[in-house]
């Protein structure tokens, strides 16, 4: 998803979360938008302000996890001359900037007690004070909020005004997680590679090849579109023939053998007690091997799934060199050939 407002893709799932928002845009009502991170939330607040009524008015965000505590208030409501230190001169918060508008909050629920309590009132009467005024003004402003955190736990475990929550969530879009969106992966996968290329000038575009394609479908993708996003777009500007298919795909682009070496703190570490006389040393507690290896009911199978993740892996980082590849695992290149026609990896 890109935030020039274009979605891509055609799971039901997915589909499903856009046409509730399209349905909901036209009123006159807040939204709360609930999803992981990177799942396209502001894409969904965007969307709805360009389907309202408001779509000519001002579309203003404000990420509440990005400001401190202390200037939240300020930046949301306003402020006049000399309410706090350093306030020179008079500001307008985001709620008169978004006057006739959408007012987008991220990350809901971060705001203070203090801030819930003030944007209870602007959702409830239409009116703002601005810090150090005592004088309330009207606004026009429909309000758009999203999270990734369990607002109904916090509200009942008081940390969220259940008040506030109720009325915010008019209606509630729930964006699914990519793991869940059955078929969008290689959708988004060409659509990302296709623009990477377009943007390095490539005469064409050559695709994933299968070992780099089935490793994106089966990541788990913790960080959804955005972190897809990257790692695809990183795939294709490290490949350097764009004659053949990218098919070598870095998830984790701090991994290196020479990343710097994390010092332990040794200073918490309690002395091991040392069995004296005739006492038993206590043995280490029994590995739950079903934490482990979850799921394994034949260790044959198990055993030769992981041997052909590693040698693919190994491929990958060798950039398909086998000879490279066969020393990079200790083994002789008649070892190693042996080994991929076994996997049938040979024809990658």
């Amino acid at each position: 998803m890109e935030r020039d407002g274009q979605f891509v893709g055609e799971s039901g799932a997915f589909l499903d979360a856009v046409e509730k928002a399209s349905r909901a845009a036209p009123l006159d009502r807040p939204v709360l938008v609930v999803g992981e991170r990177g799942t396209g939330k502001e894409l969904i607040a965007e969307r709805l302000h360009r389907l309202s009524l408001r779509w000519d008015g001002p579309f203003i965000t404000l990420n509440c996890a990005a400001m401190p505590e202390t200037l939240l208030e300020a930046e949301l409501f306003g402020h006049e001359a000399g309410a706090f230190t350093g306030a020179t001169k008079a500001r307008a918060g985001r709620f008169e900037e978004a006057d006739g508008g959408t007012l987008f909050l991220d990350e809901l629920g971060t705001l203070s007690t203090g801030a819930q309590e003030r944007l209870l009132r602007a959702v409830e009467y239409g009116e703002i004070t601005r810090i150090g005024s005592s004088r309330p003004q009207r606004v026009d402003v429909r309000i758009v909020a999203a999270t990734n955190a369990d607002l109904p736990k916090m509200a009942l475990e008081k940390s969220f005004r259940a008040d506030l929550l109720d009325r915010l969530s008019f209606e509630v879009v729930t964006l699914p997680p990519l793991r869940y969106r059955e078929g969008d992966i290689p959708v988004l996968v060409d659509y990302f590679g296709r623009r990477m290329a377009a943007e390095l000038e490539w005469p064409s575009w050559p695709g994933f090849g299968r070992l780099a394609s089935e490793a994106l479908n089966r990541h788990d993708w913790p960080g959804n579109v955005r972190e897809l996003r990257n790692v695809v777009e990183r795939a294709v500007y490290q490949w350097n023939d764009h004659s053949i298919s990218v098919d070598h795909v870095v998830f984790d682009p701090f991994e290196s053998p020479w990343k710097p070496r994390q010092r332990k703190d040794t200073s918490e570490t309690e002395p091991t007690a040392q069995p004296t006389g005739d006492a038993l040393p206590v043995p280490a507690a029994p590995v739950a091997t079903d934490e482990v290896f979850p799921g394994v009911d034949d260790m044959k199978a198990a055993v030769e799934a992981y041997e052909k993740r590693i040698l693919e892996t190994a491929l990958a980082k060798s950039r398909y060199n086998q000879r490279q590849t066969a020393k990079a695992l200790n083994l002789t290149y008649d070892q190693l050939r042996h080994s991929l026609k076994r996997h049938d990896l040979l024809g990658s």
